[in-house]
């Protein structure tokens, strides 16, 4: 099978054919899906699906909306986690992290709310999914002042090979998606290639992200609503772009990205033994 290890099946992009995404997915082979939250507003809901659709799911605030956070959703992402300690589909912590690219973020309250979400997850006993975007020498930063020894992925990894490596050292995977199909994405395509096979799993980060083949516009993405929307479907061709980059056959791919991604979230496993 294959695991997409980051869809935001919740979303409202899927809400009119939400069914019939999951059915594409589980006919193309991605069997597995990892859905994260991303504030405490959708904590029920990403739990609600994963049981739905024998899926899987993390919890916490992502820091795009940390902004928004209010005093107490610390706590309640806390008291959800204790809630469902003993829950096998809960497999995460996320989708939380550093965002230096979006305007208008303060870094201080992004950084305060990532290490509270680190400890939680220690806690817990729970990897982590980070969301990275120029942001990785302070999420690394972060992980050795807490002593996070849990691991997790590194969600659409972007950063140097000395941030891979330095990520893959303290136990992490990287996470790859539709940024790897573009021609143009040198860095990415190139750490791709050459990190350790054992680093690398497969994501969608679904409707997001969208592979090269479903690349629009903003102008036409903005006339045409949906146009450009990722799906965990995209996955096996996702795949045979990093199979191309390594030189292995699909076959190959599917089978490391898998063991990967149960390495990394290690209670996928029970789920497939259910």
């Amino acid at each position: 099978m294959w695991i997409d290890t980051h869809c935001h099946l919740d979303a409202p992009e899927f809400d009119t054919d939400r069914d019939a995404v999951v059915a594409r997915a589980c006919a193309a082979g991605v069997t597995q899906i990892v859905i994260p939250a991303v504030d405490v507003h959708n904590l029920a809901r990403v739990r609600e699906l994963a049981h739905e659709h024998d899926f899987a799911y993390a919890l916490g605030i992502h820091p795009l909306y940390v902004m928004n956070a209010k005093p107490g959703d610390l706590d309640r992402v806390g008291d959800a986690l204790v809630q469902d300690a003993a829950d096998p589909r809960l497999v995460a912590v996320g989708e939380i992290g550093l965002d230096f690219f979006v305007p208008g973020l303060d870094a201080e309250t992004q950084t305060q709310m990532y290490l509270e979400q680190l400890k939680l997850a220690k806690r817990a006993g729970l990897p982590v999914l980070l969301h990275v975007r120029r942001s990785a020498d302070k999420l690394l930063a972060g992980l050795r002042r807490v002593g996070f020894a849990h691991g997790g992925i590194a969600h659409a990894f972007n950063g140097s090979e000395q941030q891979a490596q330095a990520f893959i050292d303290l136990g992490f995977k990287l996470g790859f998606g539709g940024t790897l199909t573009f021609e143009r994405s040198l860095q990415i395509r190139r750490i791709a290639a050459t990190v350790p096979e054992t680093a690398l799993v497969l994501e969608t980060d679904a409707p997001d992200i969208p592979p090269q083949w479903l690349y629009k516009t903003a102008e036409a993405r903005e006339a045409e609503p949906g146009q450009g929307r990722n799906e965990p479907a995209e996955l096996p061709r996702i795949a045979a772009s990093l199979a191309e980059l390594r030189g292995w056959t699909l076959a190959q791919t599917k089978e490391i990205t898998t063991a990967n991604a149960r390495a990394a979230l290690s209670r996928l496993e029970t789920l497939q033994a259910e």
